[in-house]
């Protein structure tokens, strides 16, 4: 079983930065293999935002390349986004997954979120 807790995030205005991060904690013998984050904003539906891989294989949404940043410490089990040049488009509820296999299946845990307001 996985556990995730995000912290960060809070309130930016336009241009400003922000930091998510994201601690897996696993039973047994499990292993975190993609961590990511996916966000959903008031009366919008869930989208993602970004995953990155064990090996650091790295995806970004196009809303978000180029200005978010995503790191990985495989030791500690943990993420970092870094939010960058926020815009008020940005602000939503940021939901941290981790995905690992059990018994051949996929399973998709999912953060308590991290809310992100950003102001103009």
């Amino acid at each position: 079983q996985v556990q995730l807790v995000e912290s960060g995030g809070g309130l930016a205005q336009a241009g400003g930065s922000l930091r998510l991060s994201c601690a897996a904690s696993a039973t047994d013998d499990t292993v975190i293999e993609d961590m990511g984050y996916y966000r959903q904003a008031p009366g919008k539906d869930r989208e993602f935002v970004t995953l990155i891989s064990r090996d650091d294989y790295i995806v970004y949404a196009d809303s978000v390349k180029g200005r978010f940043t995503i790191s990985r410490d495989n030791a500690k089990s943990t993420v970092f986004l870094d939010l960058n040049d926020l815009n008020t488009e940005d602000t939503a509820v940021y939901l941290c997954t981790a995905v690992h296999f059990a018994d051949g299946l996929k399973i998709t845990t999912w953060g308590q979120g991290a809310q992100v307001t950003v102001s103009s």
